[in-house]
């Protein structure tokens, strides 16, 4: 039981003394950095099922 309080223990310390935290600002800034790319990915995969959907329906005109 000793080394799970002496786990915890270090793991405090790694947390407070050794981590660099980011600003309130940095984390804005990544914040709409993930938003943007979010979007622009999202975008792109809209535009890829709507020319295979398009694609797929002029197929099965021309077929039939």
């Amino acid at each position: 039981m000793s080394k799970f309080f002496q786990y915890i223990r270090e793991s405090y310390i790694e947390l407070v003394e050794h981590v660099s935290w980011p600003t309130w600002s940095e984390l804005q800034n990544s914040a709409v950095v993930v938003l943007l790319a979010t979007v622009i990915i999202a975008l792109v995969v809209f535009a890829m099922d709507e020319a295979a959907g398009n694609l797929l329906k002029y197929l099965y005109q021309s077929v039939a």
